[in-house]
């Protein structure tokens, strides 16, 4: 599990393709003597596992079904990520329940500025649009966010400085893809509804 708040801004350091598997090496500035093999770390939202760790880095290797899931098919050396490790009992609880499977990916329409804020706009595919409410919490590249407004299958969010700053976000430029992962509460009470339904046609 992940609470959403970003810890580094990873550099994907190499990018190797091995038996089916994509390997990769992740630059931080976070504590890799800590990560233990077999560690879950969130990288841009997704929950990879640490089979390696080098100087200054750790390497993670993806399945060719997360990479066609995800933006991880995209990463080339020099790209920079979004990193969290996972919550330790006794963290704080800041952000969001976040479980690190992406449910899709969303498309950023526009970025504009409101002060020293900014506001960006998305599209999501319309599977995954009936899940995302105004002030709902999202995960957008493993960060969480909260919605501002939502129209049809678009939506948008306020950036503070301070996210700005310590997320990759200040990258993302329209067209951009990004990772999306939906509120788990959204998706339980979805299910809830759909199972009832189901069981009153009965």
């Amino acid at each position: 599990m992940f609470t959403g708040l970003i810890k580094d801004i990873g550099e994907i350091l190499t990018v190797r393709d091995k038996g089916g598997l994509r390997r990769l090496v992740i630059g931080t500035h976070l504590d890799v003597n800590a990560m233990d093999i077999g560690a879950s770390v969130a990288c841009d939202g997704c929950c990879l596992t640490v089979v390696d760790r080098e100087a200054g880095g750790f390497a993670v290797e993806v399945s060719n079904e997360t990479m066609d899931v995800t933006t991880i098919g995209t990463w080339a050396q020099g790209a920079k990520i979004n990193l969290e490790p996972s919550l330790r009992l006794g963290d704080e609880m800041g952000g969001h329940i976040v479980s690190g499977h992406v449910d899709g990916l969303a498309t950023l329409v526009s970025v504009t500025p409101d002060g020293e804020s900014f506001r960006l706009s998305f599209e999501v595919p319309l599977e995954l649009a009936g899940f995302i409410a105004p002030k709902g919490s999202i995960a957008l590249n493993g960060i969480s966010l909260t919605v501002n407004e939502v129209g049809g299958t678009r939506f948008g969010v306020n950036i503070i400085p301070h996210t700005w700053q310590v997320t990759n976000i200040k990258d993302w430029k329209p067209d951009d893809k990004i990772n999306v992962e939906i509120d788990m509460l959204a998706r339980y009470v979805s299910r809830m509804v759909d199972f009832k339904l189901e069981n009153h046609k009965k």
